[in-house]
């Protein structure tokens, strides 16, 4: 077996564990909490996403992209920066959950929003050792990464099951544990001087057009519950429907362990201008798309509503339909990701963010003109409308050639990554 297809499998195997780990802590946790006071762990569960979505995809992709056209001295030179950002970012990000804690966790003290601190600073310092692990190419490293982040947090929920504990702070904590895995591979956050001092993108950015159409995107995906609870859904209506994404957006969970190698893989062929390489790949992922929506969303219509109420608990409920709409969009979510992360390894990251804002307008429209249905339908309904949105307009952005976007050159990619990114 090559290096390469023992590396995607250990992702795909990794990705896999660790999503089926998630879905454990989480029934865990609804299990051990029930469905109205697991509440709050839903809320700093959708946050945690967003935190990912916001620092380690950005962080991580940007070392391995910055590593694979520069070296190490591109990212060694931007660390101490970059750390005092992610910690102000840390601090302002818990106060702010500390202003809005009684409609996000419905709790007066400061436990969760303390939580949110630690998981924003967590998640970037796990994006910074993936990212070093995976520009030198220890992808079985990233995998073992993965399962270990979730496997700390189930064996935490498991402990505190089996020994009756009902506070939810408790299983808060949880999540918090995992993020210790960063313990594992110091040497990941150690970046030697190797390479060209001069060279590659000013980390910043690059992250904000990363962490913009990544945060966006994860906003897209696992937000419909945190919109469900603003807008007035009981809680025990947000927790089925973070159940419901939870169970339905597995694929998704899979790919974005398994893109580690696809910052790579894309950043190699723009420099080397391989660029029917890149459209073999157009070609199978939209052929992809067809077959995972129509296969998604008939079998969530089918088994979708059993599973959940067999996953989550009796009062974790959702109609046949709903979910078929769910699954959809959690399936166009997945192809949306990897035109994203081609794109970002293209030099393209504005353009993404751009795509993902047009998503949110049409998101916008969608529970405009929607208001009239259930509150849980229209929310839905929203969710998809971005996706398929975010999927059209991002088809556009990914297929155009390495030389349309400014600064890259499309017989040898030679800009690409040196300060000029399309504006």
């Amino acid at each position: 077996m090559s290096t390469s297809r023992r590396d995607a499998r250990a992702l795909a195997i990794g990705s896999a564990v660790s999503g089926l780990l998630a879905y454990l802590v989480f029934a865990l946790t609804t299990r051990g909490l029930g469905a109205e006071q697991a509440g709050p762990v839903s809320v700093l569960w959708s946050y945690w996403a967003f935190a990912g979505a916001a620092f380690t995809f950005p962080i991580q992709h940007w070392v391995a992209h910055s590593v694979t056209a520069h070296g190490e001295v591109s990212v060694r030179r931007s660390v101490p920066l970059l750390s005092l950002v992610i910690l102000g970012s840390s601090l302002v990000l818990g106060g702010l959950a500390w202003l809005a804690r009684e409609p996000l966790f419905h709790r007066s003290d400061a436990w969760f929003p303390v939580m949110v601190a630690a998981i924003t600073f967590g998640s970037a310092l796990i994006g910074g050792m993936r990212g070093g692990l995976s520009a030198r190419g220890r992808f079985v490293a990233v995998a073992w990464s993965l399962v270990a982040e979730n496997g700390v947090r189930c064996a935490a929920a498991g402990v505190l099951l089996a020994a009756g504990d009902r506070r939810v702070v408790d299983y808060g904590l949880c999540l918090v544990a995992g993020q210790l895995v960063i313990l594992m591979w110091p040497s990941a956050l150690r970046f030697g001087t190797d390479g060209d001092a001069t060279g590659g993108p000013h980390p910043f950015a690059f992250l904000a057009g990363a962490s913009v159409s990544q945060l966006i995107g994860q906003v897209v995906l696992t937000g419909p519950p945190i919109l469900l609870a603003l807008a007035g859904g009981a809680p025990g209506d947000v927790t089925t429907l973070f159940a419901a994404l939870a169970l339905l957006r597995a694929p998704y969970i899979l790919a974005l362990g398994m893109v580690a190698q696809l910052t790579t893989w894309v950043t190699q062929a723009v420099v080397a201008g391989d660029l029917s390489a890149l459209a073999r790949m157009r070609v199978r992922l939209r052929l992809a798309t067809l077959v995972t929506v129509a296969l998604a969303a008939g079998g969530a219509a089918l088994l979708g509503p059993l599973v959940l109420t067999l996953i989550f608990g009796p009062d974790v409920t959702l109609g046949s339909f709903a979910m078929a709409l769910v699954a959809t969009g959690c399936a166009l979510a997945v192809t949306n990701l990897v035109l994203a992360v081609s794109s970002l390894a293209q030099g393209r990251s504005s353009s993404v963010a751009r795509c993902w804002l047009g998503s949110l307008l049409a998101a916008g429209i969608a529970y405009v003109a929607l208001t009239g249905l259930p509150l849980e339908d229209t929310v839905i309904w929203s969710f998809l409308a971005a996706e398929a949105m975010a999927f059209a307009l991002l088809s556009v952005v990914e297929a155009r050639a390495p030389g349309d976007a400014p600064g890259v050159s499309r017989r040898s990619g030679a800009g690409l990554g040196r300060g000029q990114e399309d504006g």
